[in-house]
């Protein structure tokens, strides 16, 4: 390829990986799915409890969580691949629902196509996101959490750390009306100030041919010794971790039809990101420093056990 000549989409710097990885993405969707295994599910919970006690976590309002029957979560996402806010509240739902409970996370298409990787969140109740899977698991009486952000709330700037970043995307407001599921709003504040990332590197992103894999972020960090990337991420710092799940949002009134009405799916997705928005803004307000906070209490009383409370 000479310089300076354009790629197609399907083309970049890294197409011959993102192509062997889309194929293995595809396999897996095709191929047999394995079960939820709520025995590893049981096993590996005390294991994630220790490890999020690094972030001090502590969670909110879990009574809004119906113990049994359909429900759809949809939650703010932080801290890149870090993401302790969803190790967080998959511990909350499996302490309040019990791991026999069939509870399931929408999760990057990416990581189903790594060895190993796929089948093992498979077996913790991860599913593809953007197939019909969560509309099949939500009528079969499933909890099913998703976090319509994806990689470019995960990876937006610190700037702006504490915004509810959805960018638009609906699919969950039609996914609830479609299935007349209530629909439980997990604020996550705290974790996403515990990286630094300076921007999402959306351009670098489109170069190295990552779209193909539906990723749009590189993120470019700053860590302790400059400025670095996603390829060496600096260790995230302590930040703690509130959570805090919301009373419900009931939109089967609606019926199912509305999921075809523009007017209405938009509504109902200013209204949820609006009072996810103030409770983001409350929660920064009662604990403007997260970091500080963070590692007050780890070098004070080490890792902390995750508390789960009421409002």
């Amino acid at each position: 390829m000479r310089f300076g000549a354009t790629l197609r989409p399907s083309q970049g710097l890294l197409a011959p990986l993102t192509e062997s990885l889309s194929r293995r993405i595809a396999e897996e969707r095709a191929g047999e799915v394995l079960a939820r295994d709520p025995d590893l599910v049981r096993r590996l919970a005390p294991s994630v409890a220790r490890c999020v006690g690094y972030f001090s976590p502590e969670v909110r309002g879990v009574e809004h969580l119906p113990v049994t029957g359909p429900v759809l979560l949809v939650g703010n996402h932080c801290c890149l691949f870090y993401m302790p806010d969803a190790w967080v509240v998959g511990l909350a739902i499996t302490a309040r629902r019990g791991a026999d409970s069939p509870a399931y996370v929408l999760a990057y298409d990416l990581l189903f196509g790594l060895p190993v990787v796929g089948s093992a969140l498979r077996r913790l109740g991860a599913v593809p996101a953007g197939g019909e899977e969560a509309e099949r698991l939500l009528t079969e009486g499933a909890a099913v959490l998703d976090y319509p952000g994806g990689d470019a709330e995960a990876c937006r700037p610190w700037s702006e750390r504490n915004r509810i970043v959805f960018s638009g995307h609906t699919g969950f407001v039609r996914l609830a009306l479609r299935t007349g599921v209530p629909v439980v709003p997990v604020v996550t504040y705290g974790s996403h100030d515990a990286i630094v990332v300076l921007t999402r590197g959306d351009r670098l992103a489109s170069a190295l041919g990552l779209p193909r894999l539906r990723v749009k972020v590189f993120p470019i960090l700053l860590g302790p010794f400059g400025i670095t990337s996603i390829l060496t991420p600096p260790l995230p710092m302590p930040a703690a971790i509130t959570v805090e799940f919301m009373p419900p949002f009931d939109w089967s009134a609606l019926g199912p039809g509305a999921a075809d009405d523009e007017a209405v799916v938009d509504a109902c997705y200013q209204d949820i990101t609006s009072a996810m928005q103030s409770t983001l803004d409350r929660l920064h307000s009662e604990q403007p420093h997260p970091v500080l906070r963070g590692w007050s209490h780890l070098l004070r009383q080490g890792p902390a056990p995750l508390r789960v409370g009421t409002e």
